[in-house]
C-alpha cells in the first residue's frame, strides 16, 4: 500500500505561481513512479505530469510544458509540481498518483494509488 498526502493548493491570480507537494509513504520511494492529474468541474480527470522512480525521467501534457515542473525529493519522499504562469484554464482539483512500478505512465488507469486532491483556482 502507498499513502499519498497532498498540499499546496489555493487561489492565485493569472500569471502567478503555486507549488503542490505530495508526500508518499508505504513503499520505497524509488520503486514507484508518480504523477499529477487534474479534474475540472464536469470534465474527465486528465494527465498533467509524471516522473519516474529514478526521478530522472519526466513527461508533461502539452498545455503545461514550459510552465510546470515536476520533481522529486528522495530525502523527503515527496514529489512536487511547481506551477508558474498560471492561467484560468488551469483551475481544477489536482490529484497526486502513484503506480507500483518505477516506469512512469500517462494514463490514469496506469496508477494504483491516489491522493485526496487539492483545489487550485486561478482568477483572471
Amino acid at each position: 500500500q502507498v499513502q499519498l498526502v497532498e498540499s499546496g493548493g489555493g487561489l492565485v491570480q493569472a500569471g502567478g505561481s503555486l507549488r503542490l507537494s505530495c508526500a508518499a509513504s508505504g513503499r520505497r520511494f524509488s520503486t514507484i513512479a508518480m504523477g499529477w492529474f487534474r479534474q475540472a468541474p464536469g470534465k474527465e480527470r486528465d494527465f498533467v505530469a509524471a516522473i519516474s522512480g529514478s526521478r530522472l525521467v519526466t513527461r508533461y501534457t502539452d498545455s503545461v510544458k514550459g510552465r510546470f515542473t515536476i520533481s522529486g525529493d528522495t530525502a523527503r519522499n515527496t514529489v512536487y509540481l511547481q506551477m508558474n504562469s498560471l492561467k484560468p484554464e488551469d483551475t481544477a482539483v489536482y490529484f497526486c498518483a502513484a503506480r507500483s512500478t518505477p516506469v512512469l505512465g500517462t494514463g490514469k488507469d496506469n496508477y494504483d494509488y491516489w491522493g485526496q486532491g487539492t483545489q487550485v483556482t486561478v482568477s483572471s
